[in-house]
């Protein structure tokens, strides 16, 4: 098996693991491109196929003192094809991403994680973190508002 850096040329392969239908392609591959700079794709192969992906997301911070080159990463939609599961395609994928984050000196690296994978990611040397909160906005009814008369 080998990791590498992933690209437009393996948008149909990317695809197909977030299952993105063959009508999205075109739309998915787009976004490949458009957004080459700050989401990373990593790619598992094996046999010379695509058996699994992780990304790595990045994003700017605010300038802090001196420092205005402030950047965080995010790992996202991390997929390994299941007859490829605990064979260390996941962890080849997530040593490559942090690898990528120290050479590009990512201040840090999150991730969010379903309650299954939590325990991959601790042996991978992420940490629960106190400081990390979450916001998510809650669906609601939509309110009408109208001026008092």
């Amino acid at each position: 098996m080998i990791v590498r850096r992933g690209g437009v040329a393996d948008a149909a392969a990317l695809a197909e693991l977030q299952d993105v239908t063959a009508g999205g392609l075109p739309a998915f591959t787009a976004w490949v491109a458009a957004h080459a700079e700050t989401h990373l794709p990593f790619v598992a192969e094996a046999g010379g196929r695509v058996v699994g992906a992780a990304w790595l997301a990045m994003a700017p911070r605010v300038p802090r003192g001196d420092t205005v080159d402030r950047r965080f990463g995010d790992v996202q939609s991390v997929m390994v094809r299941e007859e490829h599961r605990g064979q260390g395609a996941g962890t080849a994928l997530i040593a490559a991403i942090l690898d990528e984050a120290r050479a590009r000196g990512l201040s840090h690296v999150t991730v969010h994680s379903g309650r299954r994978a939590v325990g991959f990611y601790l042996r991978n040397g992420f940490v629960q973190h106190r400081q990390l909160l979450i916001w998510e906005p809650v669906i609601r009814e939509p309110i009408i508002w109208e001026p008092s008369r």
